[in-house]
């Protein structure tokens, strides 16, 4: 960080100006337009929600569907997209959750020289890896960005970031 930045950042906190930090909504895989979240879900009453087997679509205040990982993850099952009846979410757009999930190595035990395999065992696609019985890594080649692995760590070291 330059000088001048450093002043730019003290001075703008002084007069009380913050930045606003975009929130991070991630969205069931099965849709092909981001807008049509903002305009057609407003007429619906979230069966999506309501058919998700695992529990984690989330109506938020904006009448949309978001993704909830801290109980559990997506299973690409389909019945979102079978439920959305403004073709919001279609099983034709099926893709990945737009997200990389990786592992954060200053508060993972693993990485702290304690053995837990908490994150690799509900690994459906076995996209986390162990060099020797430590280090757990993330193959992003196989990894789906399903979120089993999210809830299942107890000290909240797996981090979620959208693409």
């Amino acid at each position: 960080m330059h000088r001048r930045e450093l002043f730019s950042f003290l001075t703008s906190s002084l007069k009380g100006e913050e930045k606003k930090v975009k929130e991070q909504i991630l969205r069931p895989p099965y849709y092909n337009d981001i807008n049509a979240f903002d305009t057609e879900c407003q007429n619906c009453d979230g069966k999506c929600a309501t058919l998700c087997q695992e529990q984690i679509i989330i109506i938020g205040k904006d009448k949309t569907p978001r993704l909830d990982f801290s109980k559990s993850g997506c299973t690409y099952c389909d019945d979102c997209a079978i439920a959305c009846e403004f073709g919001v979410l279609e099983i034709k757009d099926k893709k990945m959750i737009d997200a990389i999930i990786s592992i954060n190595q200053s508060t993972c035990l693993s990485w702290n020289a304690v053995m837990c395999f908490s994150c690799k065992d509900p690994c459906l696609e076995d996209a986390i890896e162990f060099k020797a019985m430590f280090m757990p890594t993330i193959d992003e080649s196989k990894c789906t960005a399903c979120g089993f692995c999210i809830s299942r760590c107890p000290t909240s070291a797996i981090d979620i970031k959208m693409i």
